[in-house]
């Protein structure tokens, strides 16, 4: 048979078991379609349930950034004194108590003072050498006009009545440093009278807040013997965070609460906002000035101050949409009608029952804003369910 009629008659047979085979080989088993698994975070409950439920759309608020820290009372620094004595010595008698309210120039204290009684003695014995000076160089002018002396010898006189007169003006300021005035120190030239009693004198207006000296107590210059402050006036003063310096500045608006004072509430500005931070505590000191005319407000209670910062606009959500999960923040946010997701938040300063929420959710968004605690149940009795 020839080859061309050959290949007419096997080309459609081999071709049609090639179309076989391959058509065998293309076969392959389906696999069953995997079951969609529930979203755990998502709640799906009937139309009553739904009733019994509040939404709203979360929607942009002018918020003002807040921050509470823990303050206390104190005195005002700059209507508070530390008294002492004026020279050393023995006191002999207290005259003032804590809580007495003073004037300024009330003897608190006197104290017996040998020191003060020596530099009396030498400031008589200058006066008795100026007095003797006086009266030499009245006689060497006399002598001088008759010239008896030179006058070189009038000016030696001269320049020692100077001398004497220096160490007398001296000695006279020296007394003053000691406590005296300028009248007892001429009543006490005039009379030659020493007086080893010195006073110790109250500089301010205000109350004796502290009193740190016993009778025969040994006292120095340097040691501060009683304290006193106008408490008409006191301070309030915080520390605030160093890494929330920044909501805060000089004159802003605060909000103090005493707990002692039935939380007594007091508004004020910050009169002052510290330049450095404690190294130690890596906060900033800020402080309020308060008025205190009915002597309410006691140093060293403690009080909460709350300072207001920038007003920023932010999405505001009452307190009672916020969902508290593994010490997260979250909002069941409606995604369909019957159906609410779990969704994480991240929140910020909280006021009047509300908060402010700055990520996890947009404006517009369908939020639950009552009932949330509840739908949270359900969601948790469903996942257990399912489990």
């Amino acid at each position: 048979m020839p080859n061309n009629t050959l290949n007419k008659i096997l080309f459609p047979f081999l071709l049609f078991s090639a179309l076989l085979i391959q058509a065998g080989c293309g076969k392959t088993e389906k696999k069953p379609a995997a079951v969609p698994q529930n979203d755990p975070m998502v709640v799906e409950v009937g139309a009553d349930f739904i009733a019994r439920l509040s939404m709203a759309e979360a929607k942009l608020a002018d918020v003002e950034e807040t921050l509470r820290v823990p303050a206390r009372i104190e005195v005002d620094g700059q209507k508070t004194a530390k008294i002492g004595a004026a020279v050393t010595g023995r006191v002999s008698q207290i005259l003032a108590t804590s809580g007495q309210r003073v004037v300024r120039g009330t003897v608190l204290a006197t104290l017996n003072s040998t020191e003060l009684s020596s530099t009396q003695l030498a400031y008589l014995k200058l006066i008795a050498q100026e007095n003797l000076q006086v009266r030499a160089v009245e006689r060497a002018k006399l002598l001088y006009g008759s010239d008896v002396i030179s006058a070189a010898e009038l000016q030696k006189r001269e320049s020692e009545l100077a001398q004497v007169q220096t160490e007398r003006q001296a000695m006279q300021s020296q007394l003053k440093v000691l406590g005296m005035t300028e009248a007892s120190i001429k009543t006490m030239a005039k009379d030659g009278d020493i007086h080893a009693l010195s006073s110790v004198i109250s500089t301010t207006d205000g109350t004796v807040i502290e009193r740190n000296v016993t009778i025969g107590q040994v006292v120095q210059p340097s040691d501060a013997l009683f304290t006193v402050s106008d408490l008409r006036q006191v301070w309030l003063v915080a520390e605030v965070p160093e890494q929330q310096i920044s909501q805060i500045r000089e004159g802003g608006k605060v909000l103090a609460e005493i707990p002692a004072l039935d939380t007594r509430q007091i508004e004020g500005r910050l009169i002052y906002v510290s330049d450095v931070v404690d190294t130690q505590t890596r906060s900033v000191v800020v402080r309020m000035e308060v008025d205190n005319r009915d002597h309410g407000l006691k140093p060293g209670m403690l009080a909460s101050m709350l300072l207001h910062g920038d007003v920023r606009k932010s999405i505001l959500i009452p307190e009672a949409a916020i969902v508290r999960e593994n010490n997260r923040d979250f909002v069941f946010l409606q995604t369909d009608k019957q159906k609410f997701r779990l969704v994480p938040v991240k929140t910020g300063p909280a006021s009047d029952e509300n908060v402010a929420v700055l990520d996890g959710i947009k404006a517009g968004d369908r939020i639950v804003i009552g009932g949330a605690f509840h739908l949270n149940n359900e969601r948790k009795r469903k996942e257990l369910g399912a489990s």
